[in-house]
């Protein structure tokens, strides 16, 4: 590579750094990095090798897929690429091949809902935010390998993405298989399924082939499932639990949310279960996280207990099979498929004589039911769960509790869900909270079956158990919570009336989307309903043009509106002939009108990333297993680290997490783990400021004066209310930073006023990486300070030459240099960026004060280790000063500067000496010193000598390394 040189600044120009000089310098050396390709990382096979022997050494370092928002960043946006980026160039030092790149993902909602609104494609705005935000990450100076950079909206992306929904598409999961890692359980290719079944059943080749898929659907890993979802007519399209607020309106827009049932793809990721829990203990994850994963997943041993009745059993999952003594009622989902039957064995008289409470104001059953089901219809699942107030419907049934032959009625209630157990449960209101809430309302019965009180309210801690026990040889009184458990799951089973069972809150992922802006499924359906994988070489489905980007009808304010995805209005697209090639010759097929969710593209970026230009396979095993392989230590393998907000710390985790699986099971890859370490990091909040209405203000406009805020209107903002240069009080609040809240700052705005180089040093000072943060401009010149002390000690600001000396280092500057670099190095390697740009400008420090006077500057032995360990978080200015100091190459390779033990261990330490527990005076000694040696020297100390003078010492006590303290009478 070739030096660009010391050509920054203009001739006869002053060569202080200042911002503007800053930003010359951070332009220059971003175009040498780009020119040069000095972050391109190599591979060992493919396209991107270079040929040579590539170290053991490597480091896969990954930060979560940014949405290219066009609002543009804000300074809290970059706050994890920074750390990323520091912890990047710190292992290139350390002689490490380093992976760090940074993609987009850009299908989302948000650019199809301004294609609604506007008709301007999505495309054309996603492309516009992706480079708006290039644009403003590229002046950061991010060492990224911009080869590897992609967006999932990218054909060659997608293409892979649909051959994987492919792979999984075709597999199925055989819990008695044996996966490659040794466990339990794995995917295989249905065909080797089909082929069993077509062995095993005699009827098989009589069967048609949508009855051979209905059978098959059972076992595949993607199968088709008419499911209860929300619905967002305003949206046109079906959400996940997470995009829908706590009153079931739509995240994203405000729109009413419906339940209901339709035709949708889903994904088995509840065949992983096990195996996403038990695998977490590989992975290098914080408590915190692992405990979220395995709490959304929810594997529970219990038991499930069949309740008759007269449509049949009625199945529930219970935790607590001891507690069945207790269950005085039942209660269903409103979705439940028993219902319906149940209300049709009740019959119209069922509410005779019956509680008015449990009729719901209704003259018979059925009314009852359909007013609470259309009352509950805009309830998401958070606000059925959450909802404090209990209400329910009695179908007019009971159902017999197996273990005492008791008669318990049956309601519906919507805190019940269809998606978790079984859809019913027994309700043991003595000792489950909403239980007992909902039999305080209905005036049902509540029995103690653990000896606790529960006049007020539920018990629901453990103690001994009574009133449990029957004439059938049940008996439970006295037994603590785990005998109980076993003891009634056994009499269960020994009676036909339950099992042992382990289950699962985690459900099947909903995979489809009635939008535009995704990516289609490469699937079609002959005119007999049945599904098709569409071959390899169809690959990828591209997304058609339509018209607009609405779907084709709906009402925002409709529940029964039918979703029409906008892609169905491609007819020529959808309405198809094609030779599939499995012998059929050409036939018409009709295309899948919805698309995947935006989780798709994300589930696999990691391995993209490895090898983006292969056009062969979605990533090459070599390169793989080199990259993010299993290795010594970590037979999970995965990316070295991963960082970005606790906010996905479970779907997108868990999903990532399956495709892997699946991938691996398929022999794809090598590791079965995504992500080996796991890294959240903190926000950058600032303060916001609202009128006595509650309306925002801008925050750069907010002045303080005597503990109160003022803002005066400038012109414009009479369009929120206010008069213009009148003044008005606002009210202070801490939080987000963003748009909406009128306190976002730009990195622009930072790096114009200061240099990428202060945004950078200022945001990796501020705190703790895994912590929050406020945002404070006013701050951000002890940044700038502290480059400018750093720049002083290397650069004369009249000549731009180097201004340090031969000379040799004190064994102060010694003890200083070595003690600075063991603590960057350690701070550096364990993301402390905080702690090590204290001791970088505790160092600044140091050799500011000693060279001070000094003519020719610091020693040269001191300035260059300096600059090198400034050299990843302020990697345009460390350039700059290191070429200036005579480098001949960019610093990015060179290596980190080393420490020597002895100049970590004080030759002499300082003790104070205490008189009767008084502070009397301060001995210096060696650290080496003896006890004799000590006590020496502290009765030598003539201060102490005073306070000890005429009387008799009775002993003298020496606690190494701390105090002296002599006891004298």
């Amino acid at each position: 590579m070739t030096n660009p040189g010391n050509s920054a600044t203009p001739e006869n120009s002053a060569f202080r750094y200042t911002p503007q000089l800053a930003a010359a310098i951070e332009k220059k050396w971003q175009q040498y990095w780009s020119d040069q390709g000095t972050f391109n990382a190599a591979n060992p096979v493919g396209p991107l090798s270079d040929g040579s022997d590539l170290p053991q050494d490597r480091k896969f370092i990954q930060d979560m897929f940014p949405y290219p928002s066009g609002v543009g960043l804000h300074v809290g946006h970059p706050l994890g690429y920074i750390a990323t980026d520091v912890f990047a160039r710190f292992h290139r030092m350390k002689g490490a091949n380093v992976l760090h790149t940074l993609g987009y993902d850009a299908f989302g909602l948000p650019a199809e809902q301004y294609a609604v609104q506007t008709g301007t494609h999505p495309r054309t705005t996603t492309m516009a935010n992706i480079e708006n935000m290039e644009r403003q990450l590229g002046r950061l100076g991010l060492g990224h390998d911009k080869r590897r950079a992609i967006a999932t909206t990218d054909t060659e992306y997608y293409r892979w993405t649909q051959w994987i929904f492919l792979q999984i598409f075709n597999s199925w999961f055989d819990p008695e298989a044996t996966n490659p890692a040794g466990g339990k359980g794995a995917a295989r290719p249905i065909a080797e399924l089909e082929e069993k079944l077509a062995a095993e059943r005699e009827d098989w080749a009589t069967l048609s082939a949508a009855e051979k898929q209905e059978i098959l659907d059972e076992y595949r890993l993607v199968y088709r499932s008419n499911s209860t979802v929300n619905w967002c007519p305003g949206l046109g399209t079906v959400l996940a639990n997470e995009e829908v607020t706590a009153d079931g309106r739509s995240e994203r827009g405000n729109f009413p949310v419906f339940r209901k049932n339709l035709q949708q793809w889903m994904m088995r990721i509840t065949a992983y279960s096990d195996r996403l829990i038990d695998d977490l203990e590989y992975l290098d994850w914080t408590d915190k996280v692992k405990s979220m994963q395995r709490n959304w997943i929810g594997r529970s041993r219990g038991a499930e207990v069949t309740f008759q009745s007269p449509a049949g059993g009625i199945d529930v999952f219970t935790t607590r099979p001891d507690t069945l003594f207790g269950a005085t009622y039942m209660v269903l989902a409103p979705e439940h498929e028993l219902v319906d039957q149940l209300v049709e064995a009740a019959g119209e008289g069922a509410y005779e004589g019956v509680d008015e409470r449990w009729t719901y104001g209704s003259a018979s059953v059925s009314q009852a039911v359909e007013a609470y089901r259309a009352a509950i219809a805009a309830k998401s699942d958070l606000e059925r769960q959450e909802n404090k107030e209990k209400t329910g419907v009695y179908l007019g049934v009971h159902a017999i509790n197996p273990v005492n032959g008791a008669e318990v009625p049956v309601f519906i209630a919507d805190y019940v869900l269809t998606g978790y157990g079984t859809g019913a449960i027994m309700a043991v209101p003595a000792h489950d909270t909403r239980d007992y809430e909902f039999a305080t309302v209905f005036g049902l019965p509540i029995v103690a079956v653990l000896d606790g009180d529960v006049s007020q309210e539920a018990f629901v801690g453990d103690a001994a158990h009574i009133n449990s026990k029957n004439d059938a040889g049940l008996d439970l009184n006295g037994l603590g919570k785990a005998e109980a458990i076993d003891s009634a799951i056994a009499w269960l089973e020994s009676n036909g009336a339950g099992h042992g069972k382990i289950q699962y809150k985690l459900r099947d992922w909903l995979f489809a989307r009635q939008r535009y802006w995704g990516e289609p499924f490469p699937i079609v359906y002959s005119k007999d309903g049945v599904a098709h994988a569409l071959p390899e070489s169809m690959l990828p489905v591209e997304l058609p043009e339509v018209e607009d980007y609405k779907p084709v009808s709906f009402d925002p304010e409709d529940a029964q509106s039918v979703p029409q995805p906008p892609l169905a209005k491609a007819t020529e697209w959808v309405n198809v002939t094609l030779d599939l090639g499995d012998g059929n010759g050409p036939q018409e097929y009709v295309r899948d009108t919805n698309v995947m969710p935006q989780w798709a593209g994300s589930s696999w970026y990691q391995l993209r990333y490895i090898d983006p230009t292969n056009d062969e396979k979605f990533v090459d095993l070599e390169n793989e297993r080199y990259w993010v392989g299993p290795r010594e230590g970590r037979p999970s393998g995965g990316v070295d680290l991963y960082v970005g907000g606790v906010e996905h710390a479970v779907l997108h985790l868990l999903y990532s997490r399956f495709w892997h699986k699946v991938l691996f099971d398929l022999g794809f890859v090598s590791s079965f783990e995504p992500y080996h370490r796991l890294y959240n990091q903190g926000y950058i909040q600032a303060y916001a400021y609202t009128d006595a209405r509650g309306v925002y203000v801008p925050a750069e406009e907010v002045q303080e004066r005597d503990g109160k805020f003022y803002y005066v209107p400038a012109e414009g903002a009479e369009k929120s209310g206010f008069v213009v240069g009148q003044e008005a009080e606002v009210f202070q609040e801490y939080g987000k930073m963003g748009k909406s809240l009128k306190n976002a700052v730009s990195p622009d705005e930072i790096c114009d006023s200061y240099g990428a180089d202060t945004l950078r040093v200022y945001e990796m000072a501020m705190g703790p990486l895994d912590t929050s943060r406020p945002w404070a401009t006013k701050d951000v010149v002890g940044a700038q300070r502290f480059l400018q002390r750093a720049w002083r000690l290397v650069v004369d600001e009249a000549t731009g030459q180097p201004r340090v000396s031969d000379a040799e280092l004190t064994d102060d500057d010694l003890r200083a240099l070595h003690r600075t670099v063991a603590g960057v190095h350690e701070d550096y390697a364990e993301l402390r960026d905080n702690t090590a740009v204290a001791k970088l400008i505790e160092y600044v420090n140091y050799l500011t004060k000693t060279y001070a006077s000094a003519a020719e500057g610091a020693p040269r032995a001191a300035v260059v280790p300096l600059v090198q360990m400034l050299s990843p978080v302020a990697p345009h200015i460390a350039e700059e000063m290191w070429s200036i100091l005579g480098g001949s190459d960019t610093i990015t390779f060179e290596p980190f500067p080393t420490w020597d033990e002895k100049w970590l261990v004080d030759d002499t330490i300082e003790l104070p000496v205490q008189v009767m527990g008084k502070v009397r005076g301060r001995i210096v000694v060696a650290a080496d010193a003896s006890q004799d040696e000590v006590e020496a020297a502290a009765l030598a100390e003539p201060n102490v000598a005073v306070h000890i003078e005429g009387k008799t010492i009775a002993k003298i006590i020496v606690v190494p390394g701390r105090m002296v303290n002599i006891v004298a009478k």
